[in-house]
């Protein structure tokens, strides 16, 4: 008895056999809307490429299906995946070819016993880099390149094979504590790869880094501990995968993507549908919208960090201030914010757009003001509960100034919630962006945004609906990443939660 309920606790906790679940409902989900598209009710037609496409994703569904069952079935009977079931990972890496980014993470998660967290950051680092190639190889199809296109995509290969390297010296170099000397420079190496945007390699090559280096095991653990948290949320993982190749093409697509596509007209390619040469069709103006998709994640990720950040820094100083010292300054700062929460966000963004006109900066502004109250609240309650704590009496017998206790001591302790908060506080920023962009208070109309294209697409819903579709499916699933990535940093920060 004991043994079969040890067996079925070993299924209900193992993080492969959930993520297996959530790549084959992925998978299905793929192949429906794949089918759903291969046929053109109106005219009876049937697209081959899209059709194609639909067998290859419902063949890889079945075959997760398959694993699925073998992996449950393994920790039944024995209470762990058995090696058989594991090289399975092997043939399912072929879906990687098919551009199915979930079935590739969950085979590389699968195939490996010995996960460290460096693996994983290895793992998605060289998605992220293969996904950014094969999105920007799509221009080969267009009638022109930009001029520094060869250039770009040769330094991307580059990229993309040093990072295969990295994968498997990972794999076989790498432990959970400690890390060759030697691999000092593949680190430096990596993180410099991360100025393409790719900040996956960033956060390996320091981690390699911080083993290589020999720093403090106290150190050590607590990275081990956070990141092994955040890896053992699949969607957390997913989502912060999506903002960093969203963060890169952002970055590549300046030498890659050719700008007047997004922004001159074309009347000679007017409303043209979804094609090799024009993946989401073009607009009214013959603008191609798969570019200005593109272009237009600079904006929103721009906008989002920027109109998140400010408000971090400024409102929680002033949560800070009012937190730590007397009530006289507490109640000076609370209530004169107090008064700025009572305007709604929105009304208040377009009253500031409204009178200093529309432009990205002033967007950031508007966004930004609204939101600082939100953040000093929580800054304060955090130092406010933080002040207690014996170690700022400990700061106050020493003769420390209270300046230096408050910067020194109770600010840096205070950050985790705040850091959470802004995590999940971005997605709502992008959507005010686009909200204000559609109803013509944002960035330009002529810039590429994805308000901006929505609403182009709006008023074409009946005929040519992707116009509308594309742009909005893009909003949706970059807010939903910071959703579930602010998600697992609160349960990878929040000690409750242990």
């Amino acid at each position: 008895m004991k043994e079969t309920l040890r067996k079925r606790h070993a299924l209900s906790i193992s993080t492969e056999y959930t993520q297996a679940n959530f790549t084959w409902i992925l998978s299905l989900v793929f192949s429906g809307i794949f089918l759903w598209n291969c046929f053109s009710f109106k005219t009876g037609d049937l697209h081959p490429v899209v059709f194609i496409f639909f067998c290859i994703y419902a063949l890889t569904t079945l075959f997760q299906l398959f694993i699925t069952w073998r992996m449950k079935k393994n920790l039944l009977e024995t209470g762990e995946i058995q090696q058989a079931t594991r090289r399975l990972g092997y043939v399912q890496l072929v879906s990687l070819l098919s551009g199915n980014i979930f079935a590739a993470a969950f085979a590389f998660n699968l195939i490996n016993q010995r996960k460290t967290v460096e693996y994983t950051f290895a793992v998605y680092m060289l998605l992220t880099q293969l996904a950014v190639m094969v999105i920007s190889s799509v221009n080969l199809f267009k009638p022109y390149v930009s001029d520094t296109f060869l250039l770009a995509m040769g330094s991307l290969l580059i990229i993309t094979l040093f990072h295969i390297l990295v994968l498997i010296l990972t794999i076989y170099f790498v432990k959970e504590y400690e890390a060759p000397k030697w691999m000092t420079i593949v680190a430096l190496f990596l993180i410099a790869t991360a100025v393409t945007g790719n900040l996956f390699a960033l956060l390996l090559g320091w981690s390699i880094l911080m083993k290589s280096r020999g720093f403090d095991s106290s150190r050590l653990l607590k990275w081990n501990v956070m990141w092994e948290k955040i890896t053992r949320n699949s969607t957390a993982v997913l989502g912060m995968f999506f903002i960093l190749l969203m963060l890169t093409i952002s970055v590549t697509s300046r030498f890659t993507f050719d700008y007047t596509l997004a922004v001159e007209n074309n009347y000679g390619a007017i409303l043209q549908t979804p094609s090799l040469e024009y993946p989401f069709g073009t607009d009214n103006f013959g603008r191609d919208v798969f570019s200005r998709i593109v272009f237009g994640a600079r904006i929103s990720l721009l906008v989002g960090f920027a109109a998140t950040i400010l408000p971090g820094v400024i409102g929680g100083f002033l949560g800070a201030i009012a937190g730590y010292y007397s009530n006289r300054i507490d109640n000076w700062i609370m209530r004169l914010l107090d008064i700025l929460y009572s305007i709604p966000g929105i009304l208040l963004a377009i009253a500031i757009i409204a009178a200093f006109g529309a432009n990205t900066v002033n967007l950031i502004i508007a966004l930004s003001v609204g939101a600082i109250p939100t953040y000093a609240r929580t800054m304060r309650a955090n130092v406010l509960m933080v002040s207690n704590y014996d170690f700022v009496d400990s700061a106050k017998a020493l003769g420390a100034s209270d300046f230096s206790i408050l910067f020194k001591q109770v600010v840096p302790n205070s950050l985790a919630p705040m850091i959470v908060k802004s995590t999940l506080t971005i997605g709502g920023a992008v959507i005010a962006t686009s909200s204000l962009s559609y109803l013509g208070l944002g960035v330009e109309p002529h810039i590429p945004e994805w308000g901006n294209i929505l609403k182009v697409g709006s008023t074409y819903l009946e005929s040519n609906s992707y116009l509308a579709i594309f742009p909005g499916l893009a909003i949706i699933l970059l807010v939903l990443s910071f959703n579930f990535l602010g998600d697992g940093l609160r349960d990878a920060l929040d000690p409750k939660l242990d």
